[in-house]
């Protein structure tokens, strides 16, 4: 069932369907035809599109590396109705530390030395 026949209980009248019956068939296969061409046409644009975008992102990007003891910013972002890093609403902080890096536990995961005042907070994060 086509969905203007689920909504409206009616077939849909359109100039295709208002032709010859020998007609129609040749509309038809013209119709797909045209609509494939269309098709590859926008996903080839796309395609285009976002191959551009992501050159531009592969030239920004650099792969973060930390040593044990430098020190590190960590990103917070705010939860609703609770108040861990001081302040609430606009004037919560986006950004806590320095921590110093511990340790290295994996390929992107450091372990950091978080203040007794933070305690309820994991100690490991991972820089993606």
């Amino acid at each position: 069932m086509a969905p203007y026949e689920a909504l409206y209980g009616r077939h849909c009248r359109t100039l295709v369907y208002l032709d010859e019956v020998g007609e129609r068939e040749r509309l038809k296969v013209e119709l797909i035809n045209q609509t494939k061409k269309i098709v590859n046409m926008i996903r080839k644009i796309l395609y285009t599109a976002q191959s551009r975008q992501k050159s531009y992102v592969d030239n920004r990007k650099r792969p973060l590396e930390f040593n044990v003891g430098d020190h590190v910013f960590l990103k917070v972002s705010p939860l609703k109705g609770s108040v861990p890093f001081g302040q609430k609403g606009k004037l919560t902080p986006r950004f806590v530390g320095p921590f110093e890096i511990l340790q290295s536990v994996g390929p992107i995961a450091y372990r950091l030395a978080i203040p007794r005042s933070l305690q309820g907070i994991h100690d490991v994060f991972s820089c993606l």
